[in-house]
Parts: structure tokens; C-alpha cells; sequence
């Protein structure tokens, strides 16, 4: 790796070790759409109406196309931010292959988001279009979008599916497209270093970060999971998660449609639909948090049913019990991958498909190739096997930044990525997350801001003092609970708690499931609040 880290010497040195391509996800599309065209590239129900939509690589490709035109009629062009908060919908794949048509940024957005989060987002982000359902889960999304237009001075357009009138997302499909606009978007070359995805993510900086991807960037991780895994086009995907998640976007989304395999969408989570859709699709291969591994495998125990066609389930978001490794392996008879990695760099570390046992249960992996990881000390000084310190990453896959926050992206002169997480490397390279220094609750393999939510509970009248921490849950793998210091004859409850940060519209999944009212919390000399003990105490008495 040079120690020159400009855009131009770090594509130099990847070039050079092979780990850029220099190819595009539609380059790969296009080959597999040439080849398989008939094939059956995507599955997507909806659960609440019981809609099944198939559509194969050809039909991908026709309504991305008019997609591309629709979105170009309306002001959007190469470089443009087109935000959709969509659950796992037949749509979500094609805004994304559309927007890759364009030279336009996808931005996914995680279907718990509310006018607070979507307002600073879209803002930031200055996206022109934004797709939303009508409603999803009682939810009526199309007046959140129209409240977050008014308010995010670019947004020109909002896209509804299921919606009416002008602002109906059929109408972004230009069946009209004539072909002059049709050649104008098959004529477009899309750059292999230009951004294409827009994610945030939370971080101790009280507000969301905007991760950036590029093509190399991306394909740089995904080539040589699916190379490790032997994933290719006879593989059936399964993806339970969100794609407005990394998890779900990168392997759920991108990695199928870079193979030529056929993916699977499960907009709602239920185990027996899960193990339903992967019994009659014939999936070989899904990937989730831990929740869904332990729903899935306790329904498959239960009532006995089998996935004789599920080669591999990766587990990642946070480090699996080991308990939880031998009962699914129990259940589903597949291969249980353990995986590591952020946003910024999708799946850094996994498991091989034949690892010994210690391995599997007791480990988050070893790098894949193209990246690095090392355990280093307050000072940076790399430490030895077996020591747990902050762990870095470098590599291929590795983010090109935050958008429009450089400051914030923790990199050293040496390309070294501080992620920010506790871990220690044994002998073989292969890692174990041991916890989190900054400070975020995992729940569900979701990041829950901390610092935005404490602002929110101390602006509060009743509150004097908060700090939220996580304890563990079987299921979730943690939860939060909020520590409080009243104001003097100030009262609160639990439930006032809850509808308070209601009204300002955050996401439910950040409301803390506890709320433990104190005289006082554990302090260090100088003042700052020492959460570690916190920690201790909410599990204690969790």
C-alpha cells in the first residue's frame, strides 16, 4: 500500500495488485443479460397484499431503461442523488440499475426513517427525486415524503408505488421512451471510480455520515466473496435484510445481479416465510444479522422443517454465540459463515466454508483478499496476537469518504481505517470483535445513534442528565437503555419517555427499551460519564 493516499496513487496501487477490475455492476449486468436473459433474476412479495412479482434479467433491463429515461425527464443527470426508502420491492433493484444508467448516486433509505432523519439526509445530500411506498406497515409514507419536500429546497420530486396522479411511480416508467432517449442511455459509459452509492451511517458525531462508494470500490469486495464462497449464477439468494442496509444493498442487491444468480426479496421479516421462500425458491445461499439466524433456526426446530437446498448462511452485524453456531447448524444443515465489516467497507473478514469448528465458533473471520486488518494501541502502535486493541482496516474495498464531511473519515497517511471497534487477531489473522469504542448500540445488526438520541432525551424538560447504553438480548444481540438524571420535582416515566421522542419523529428502532431513573451516574475524576459501568449495570439488572 503507498503512503500516498490521493484518489490517483491509491487506484494506481489497486490497478496494480489486480484488486480494481476497472468494470461496473452494468457492465456485469449487461453480459448476464446478453446470456441470461430468460432467467429469472428476481422474486420480490409483498407480504401485506400477498403480491408476488418475477422478473427476469430482460425485464430488469427494459424497466431500468425507461426508469433511466423517466428519471432523466425530470432534471436528473450524472452525479445527482436519487434517494428511495423502499422495503425489499421489485422497484428498489431497478431504481438502483437505472440510477447506474444515469451516472446518477443511489441513495437507499432504511424504511424506519421519519421526517427528523429523512429531512437532514435528503438535505445533505441534495437529492433531486425520492421514491417512497404509499403506506408500508400502517405507515403513510407518501405524507412523510411531502412534509420532507417542503422542507429540502432540491427535492423536485416525489415517486409513490402504489400512488396516484402525476406523483405515481408508474409514471416514472417511460413507457413512452422514444429511441433517441433510450440510445442516449444505452450510450453513456459509467466510470468505474464514480460514486454510485450514497449510505448513511451513524457515528459518535451526533448526526448521520453519507458513506460513498464506487464501482471498484464495491466489486473490489464483492468478487472475492463470491470467489470464497463459491457463489455464481446457479446460486438462488435469499436476502431477509434490508437492502436500504449495506448487508441487504451489497449481497442482496448487487452481489446476484453481478453473477447472474436469482434473488429472492422478503419485505417482512417472518422465520416461517423465510423458511418457506427458501424450501420453494430452492435458495442456496442468504445472509443476516443474528436475529434472523436464531428465528429462522427456531422455527426450523419447531416444527420441523427442513432447507435441504441452503448451502451457506452468513451472519453478520455482530459476532454470533457460539451456542447459536451448533443449533443452526443443527437446524438448517447449511454451512453458518461468521462476518465482520462496516459500511465502509462491506464484509472485511468472514469465516471459510472449511474451517475447523474453533474457527466458526469462535472467531469473526479472517480478511478477505485485497484487505488488511490490524490491533493497534491508544498510541497506534500495532500489538500482538492475542491483545485486544482499536481495530484498522485498509484495502480495496475501503470507502472513498463521507459526503461533503472529509474530516470525519478516520484514515491515517498510511491509509489505515480506524472502524472504531475493539477486536484482537489470533495467530492465523483471523479476528474477534471484542466490543465498540465509539458509541453505538448494535440491535438487530442495526446501529443505533447514541449521541443523537441522548441530545434529543436532554432537551426534555425533566431531564438533567441521560446516557444510553446497550445490554445484551438473545435475540436482538442488544438493547438500549437510557440512564436519567431528573431536574429537581421532575417526574418521568417510561412511556412519557417513549412518546416524547415519538413527537420528535425519530425512528422507533432508536427508542430505548428501558428507561432506569438515578440520583446519580458513575463518573470519572473529570466528569465524563464512565459508560462501561453503566454497561455492567444495565446487563446486571436486564
Amino acid at each position: 500500500m503507498t503512503d500516498d493516499l490521493s484518489p490517483a496513487a491509491r487506484r494506481a496501487a489497486m490497478i496494480a495488485a489486480g484488486s480494481w477490475r476497472d468494470e461496473t455492476l452494468l457492465d456485469l449486468f449487461r453480459r448476464n443479460v446478453a446470456a441470461l436473459g430468460d432467467k429469472v433474476a428476481v422474486v420480490a412479495t409483498r407480504a401485506e397484499i400477498g403480491d408476488e412479482v418475477r422478473l427476469t434479467y430482460a425485464d430488469l433491463d427494459r424497466l431500468s431503461d425507461r426508469v433511466a429515461v423517466g428519471l432523466s425527464r425530470r432534471g436528473v443527470g450524472e452525479g445527482d442523488v436519487v434517494s428511495f426508502q423502499l422495503p425489499n420491492w421489485w422497484q428498489f433493484t431497478v431504481l438502483h440499475l437505472a440510477a447506474l444508467k444515469l451516472g446518477a448516486i443511489s441513495n437507499p433509505l432504511m424504511i424506519i426513517f421519519r421526517e427528523r432523519e429523512l429531512t437532514f439526509m435528503l438535505g445533505l445530500a441534495e437529492s433531486k427525486v425520492l421514491v417512497v411506498p404509499a403506506k408500508f406497515r400502517n405507515v403513510d409514507h407518501r405524507a412523510i415524503a411531502l412534509a420532507v419536500k417542503a422542507a429540502v429546497p432540491t427535492l423536485a420530486h416525489v415517486a409513490v408505488v402504489d400512488g396516484e396522479g402525476e406523483e405515481s411511480f408508474d409514471r416514472l416508467i417511460a413507457g413512452d421512451a422514444s429511441e433517441a432517449e433510450l440510445a442516449a442511455i444505452h450510450a453513456r459509459r459509467l466510470s468505474p471510480d464514480a460514486v454510485i452509492e450514497l449510505l448513511y451511517t451513524s457515528g459518535t458525531t451526533g448526526e448521520p455520515k453519507g458513506v460513498s462508494h464506487t464501482s471498484n470500490t464495491m466489486l473490489a469486495n464483492l468478487v472475492p466473496f463470491a470467489d470464497r464462497l463459491h457463489l455464481g449464477e446457479g446460486d438462488v439468494i435469499h436476502m431477509p435484510s434490508p437492502m436500504a442496509h449495506q448487508l441487504g444493498f451489497m449481497y442482496g442487491l448487487v452481489l446476484p445481479a453481478m453473477i447472474g444468480a436469482t434473488a429472492i426479496l422478503q419485505d417482512v421479516f417472518v422465520a416461517a416465510t423465510m423458511a418457506k421462500q427458501i424450501t420453494e425458491e430452492g435458495a442456496t445461499f442468504t445472509m443476516g444479522a443474528t436475529p434472523f439466524l436464531n428465528d429462522l433456526a427456531d422455527h426450523c426446530l419447531s416444527t420441523g422443517t427442513t432447507t435441504p437446498t441452503l448451502r451457506i448462511f452468513v451472519s453478520a452485524g455482530a459476532p454470533i454465540p457460539r451456542p447459536l453456531v451448533t443449533k443452526a447448524r443443527r437446524a438448517l444443515g447449511a454451512a453458518i459463515i461468521s462476518a465482520w465489516g462496516m459500511s465502509e467497507n462491506g464484509a472485511v473478514t468472514t469465516t471459510r466454508l472449511d474451517d475447523p469448528e474453533d474457527k466458526v465458533t469462535g472467531t469473526d473471520g479472517c480478511p478477505l483478499p485485497g484487505m488488511e486488518v490490524r490491533v493497534v494501541d491508544p498510541a497506534g502502535r500495532p500489538l500482538g496476537v492475542g491483545e485486544e486493541g482499536q481495530l484498522q482496516v485498509r484495502g480495496c474495498s475501503n470507502f472513498v469518504g463521507y459526503m461533503k464531511r472529509p474530516g470525519l473519515a478516520a484514515v491515517d497517511p498510511d491509509g489505515w481505517f480506524d472502524t472504531g471497534d475493539i477486536a484482537r487477531i489470533d495467530a492465523d489473522g483471523y479476528i474477534r470483535i471484542a466490543g465498540r469504542s465509539k458509541d453505538i448500540i448494535i440491535r438487530g445488526g442495526e446501529n443505533i445513534p447514541v449521541v443523537e438520541v441522548e441530545d434529543m432525551l436532554f432537551k426534555h424538560p425533566a431531564v438533567a442528565t441521560v446516557a444510553i447504553v446497550g445490554y445484551p438480548d438473545a435475540r436482538l444481540g442488544e438493547r438500549a437503555c437510557a440512564y436519567v438524571i431528573l431536574r429537581p420535582g421532575a417526574t418521568l416515566s417510561f412511556e412519557e419517555m417513549v412518546a416524547y421522542l415519538k413527537e420528535q419523529k425519530t425512528a422507533m428502532q432508536y427508542i430505548p427499551e428501558r428507561l432506569e431513573v438515578v440520583e446519580d451516574v458513575p463518573r470519572t475524576p473529570s466528569g465524563k460519564i464512565q459508560k462501561f459501568k453503566l454497561r455492567d449495570m444495565a446487563k446486571g439488572s436486564g
